[in-house]
């Protein structure tokens, strides 16, 4: 209960500290909805006659848009100006300041980026069915959980290496290839589409916006979590080691 209050008081804490950072936060939405844009076009120019392409890709842009994270940022930043030491000290889990801010920035991008969503559904004329869009519920909750743990698992690396943002970067990309954003998991290679089916990444976004579309009826949620559960757990190794060698060099 403790846990939950602490939380949610940090919820609002960071909601209103990105509340004065509108620029900031519209160039974050647009970095989010270029590649499924650009995804958009390509794979509209290559099958004109398939209006499953543009609901799609409208599906992708807003679970982009809700599941986006930057804790090579949020986070990363805090241990090579020093600042986790404060953290570190404070009666409770500095996760909960890392889960703040996420949730906080997801909440702002998704407000702001509505209204391409709309313009773009609006423009394609594509129309989502409302069974669809609650089935997808459980299923973006369970992307944004792991596209959390990856980015923070990746962050972590911060303890380590002064070069996070590549790191994170190079993580990006491949959620950007077998993710389904880059193409549609269903127009990949047989052997590179069982490939992608099995990598995380897949859950991370092209299945939550499948099953948003309405171009799949439904899927394993034990799938996605039994990644959180991987992705956990190397969260927690990472950061039992990372905390280890952070203090022992005296920060």
């Amino acid at each position: 209960m403790r846990t939950a209050v602490l939380l949610g008081f940090r919820l609002r804490q960071e909601v209103l500290e990105w509340s004065g950072a509108w620029w900031f936060l519209l160039t974050l939405v647009v970095q989010a909805v270029v590649a499924p844009l650009i995804g958009l076009f390509v794979w509209s120019a290559v099958y004109p006659d398939n209006s499953a392409i543009g609901r799609y890709y409208v599906a992708v842009i807003l679970v982009t848009l809700m599941t986006e994270s930057f804790e090579q940022h949020t986070f990363s930043e805090r241990i090579y100006d020093g600042t986790l030491s404060h953290e570190l000290l404070r009666p409770q889990p500095v996760v909960l300041g890392v889960i703040g801010s996420n949730l906080a920035i997801r909440a702002w991008l998704t407000f702001l980026g509505a209204p391409i969503v709309v313009l773009t559904g609006v423009a394609l004329r594509t129309g989502f069915e409302w069974r669809s869009l609650v089935a997808s519920v459980p299923y973006i909750v369970l992307a944004a959980v792991l596209v959390f743990l990856w980015t923070f698992m990746l962050s972590l690396t911060a303890f380590w290496t002064n070069r996070v943002h590549a790191v994170v970067g190079f993580g990006s990309q491949l959620i950007f290839l077998f993710g389904g954003t880059a193409a549609p998991i269903g127009f990949l290679p047989d052997t590179w589409r069982r490939v992608a089916e099995v990598l995380p990444f897949y859950g991370m976004n092209g299945l939550p916006a499948e099953i948003a579309a309405g171009t799949r009826d439904g899927g394993s949620l034990l799938y996605q979590v039994v990644w959180v559960v991987v992705l956990a757990a190397a969260v927690w190794a990472l950061w039992r080691a990372g905390v280890r060698r952070y203090t022992a060099v005296g920060s």
